[in-house]
């Protein structure tokens, strides 16, 4: 038996230099998968309604949590996104303190509308 020439880059075996080294390959898995991202208007939805919440029945907030929260889960029904229950609770805070605002409202108009009312029909001026 012959011997395999020598190799002088490393050794005994193949004399061909551009035969490349064995490669072992090793396949990891690729880490934890990503978690879904927030919805931006479901964010925007629950801000709103805490703004609400803070300025005692803002109802201009309150409608804007309102909207943003419809439009929020309508898009997360048809993207997958996170943050339904960040949409569910701007929509519960700016339903209940519109509604609130709505009767505070109504209260005080009333009560102004009554004392307007009554001046008028007391019949003049107290002056």
């Amino acid at each position: 038996m012959a011997q395999p020439p020598y190799d002088p880059y490393g050794g005994y075996g193949h004399s061909d230099p551009y035969q490349q080294p064995a490669v072992q390959h090793h396949y990891y898995g690729g880490g934890p998968p990503m978690a879904p991202r927030n919805n931006g208007m479901a964010i925007t939805s629950m801000v709103l309604g805490i703004i609400g919440v803070i300025t005692c029945g803002g109802v201009l907030f309150s409608v804007g949590a309102i909207i943003f929260g419809h439009v929020a889960q309508s898009q997360i029904r048809r993207t997958g996104e996170q943050g339904s229950g960040m949409a569910v609770a701007g929509l519960v805070l700016g339903y209940i303190f519109a509604l609130l605002g709505l009767i505070y409202w109504i209260v005080v108009v009333g009560i102004y509308g009554a004392a307007i009312w009554s001046l008028n029909e007391s019949g003049g001026t107290t002056y």
